[in-house]
């Protein structure tokens, strides 16, 4: 992959992050891990370790806007992004449905909804 492709590829990712996981990420840490942490004290570590991605995240997408994104960079977040996927699917939303009632589980996504879709959150 050329330079050209390299951008291409550091422009999707940039524009996925900015487009969907600021607000995925604030939602989290606001309502979800909030709660998770309250229900399940053994959370703690890994919510810890997810916020830690959030993080390491937030701080490395911005590189990728400047021309010069190297493909080690680009991967290395592409790769942080799909491991922190992963714990979340195998480790946090199993302890979630554990722990939260159909109804919490409907208020918790409520409240996560208006962060992320405020546009849509309540509608349909």
């Amino acid at each position: 992959m050329g330079p050209a492709g390299l951008h291409e590829r550091a422009r999707e990712f940039f524009d996925f992050f900015a487009g969907n996981l600021i607000a995925h990420f604030r939602a989290e840490e606001e309502v979800l891990f909030p709660y998770l942490r309250e229900v399940a004290p053994e959370s703690g570590p890994m919510i810890d370790e997810l916020i830690q991605d959030h993080e390491q995240i937030r701080a490395t997408a911005p590189k990728l806007e400047a021309a010069a994104a190297s493909a080690k960079l680009i991967f290395d977040l592409g790769d942080l992004l799909e491991r922190h996927i992963r714990k979340e699917e195998r480790e946090l939303f199993p302890l979630f449905k554990q722990h939260a009632d159909p109804e919490k589980a409907e208020a918790i996504g409520a409240a996560m909804k208006k962060i992320v879709a405020p546009d849509t959150a309540g509608k349909g």
